[in-house]
């Protein structure tokens, strides 16, 4: 869908440009602002075909791309891979260092036993058959070289947690190379702003998690990203009424456990940093750290901020973050809790 934002009460002036697609398996929308219709279209264009090509070449459902042909090959023998899959791999296994595995891109050893459309999930013989290949030494990259190889037969990776941070980082290159001064990016629960929205900032709500329609915080950006991991995005209620979502816990090999009021486990992490790059993986380890655990790690990098939400629907911030937030009734200091501001389901 295409259109033009502001623009009712006089079409020859419009200068804010939308348009949203189905790439990624997500909603991938672009707002940006240009005073040449023609042009915003083809930058427009430009974003939206960047997203296809990563798609294309990090998907681990299209048989074609590169991430699939490393997934056949590289337990057998090491391969080459592109200088972008190495980087996504160097970050990756970065993250994976800092939060002790708690990123780790080899849960798809796992992972990709399960379809949530179908709500199937591995049963107990596959996770303890497998669980053994779920671990990031597993992974012998060169980074000199760009080659990886698979220590373990079963081994598999997915870049679900960091790919589409890396896409709006790159979408947005392009539309500040080209000289666009004001945009945002977004796929999924990942978004980045360029510059601010004419003078004030982006206004980007923080879904409720036990209610799409609201929000649970609406926080005032710009010039950066912001990734936010919940376990409302892809998930299914199993026969014991459990909640099955798509986040792992690379030790137990299964979904990161958020089903009881344990106030450490978390059902909301949203990450504020300058690149998507680090903010998405970011908000994944957090989400499997738990509150304790993972604002301490927030605390402990620079140039990064956090808002979680509990299993009890109680909103934290990092120490850092200090800024004004607004639900449709009340705009609260950032200091408070989210039962102040969520309504309980």
């Amino acid at each position: 869908m295409t259109g033009l934002l502001s623009c009712l009460s006089a079409p020859a002036l419009c200068e804010w440009h939308y348009e949203k697609q189905a790439i990624m398996g997500t909603e991938v929308t672009v707002q940006l602002w240009h005073e040449d219709e023609k042009r915003a279209q083809e930058l427009i264009g430009q974003v939206m075909a960047e997203f296809r090509r990563l798609d294309g070449e990090l998907s681990p459902f299209k048989e074609d791309s590169e991430l699939s042909r490393v997934n056949r090959s590289a337990g057998k023998q090491t391969v080459e891979i592109s200088s972008e899959l190495a980087a996504l791999i160097d970050k990756s296994l970065w993250y994976s260092q800092q939060t002790d595995g708690a990123f780790d891109i080899t849960f798809a050893s796992l992972g990709k036993h399960y379809d949530f459309r179908k709500h199937q999930r591995a049963d107990n013989q596959l996770t303890e058959k497998l669980l053994p290949a779920i671990d990031y030494h597993h992974l012998r990259f060169n980074k000199g070289e760009n080659t990886l190889r698979f220590a373990h037969p079963d081994t598999s990776i997915d870049l679900g947690g960091i790919a589409k941070g890396y896409s709006v980082d790159r979408a947005i290159h392009i539309l500040h190379k080209a000289g666009v001064c004001c945009a945002s990016v977004s796929a999924g629960g990942d978004a980045r702003m360029l510059g601010d929205k004419r003078g004030q900032p982006w206004l980007v709500g923080i879904r409720h998690p036990r209610d799409k329609g609201k929000n649970a915080v609406v926080i005032p950006l710009e010039n950066t990203a912001i990734s936010t991991s919940g376990d409302y995005e892809r998930y299914f209620i199993d026969e014991g009424e459990a909640r099955v979502h798509h986040i792992f816990n690379p030790t137990t090999g299964m979904p990161t456990d958020t089903g009881d009021a344990d106030s450490d486990k978390l059902i909301s992490v949203s990450i504020i940093g300058l690149r998507g790059f680090d903010t998405d993986p970011l908000s994944t380890s957090v989400f499997v750290l738990g509150k304790e655990k993972g604002l301490a790690l927030i605390d402990r990098l620079p140039g990064f901020e956090a808002a979680v939400i509990d299993s009890q629907k109680r909103l934290f911030f990092s120490r850092g973050l200090d800024m004004p937030r607004h639900s449709s009734t009340e705009q609260p200091s950032a200091t408070q809790t989210a039962n102040q501001i969520t309504p309980e389901t």
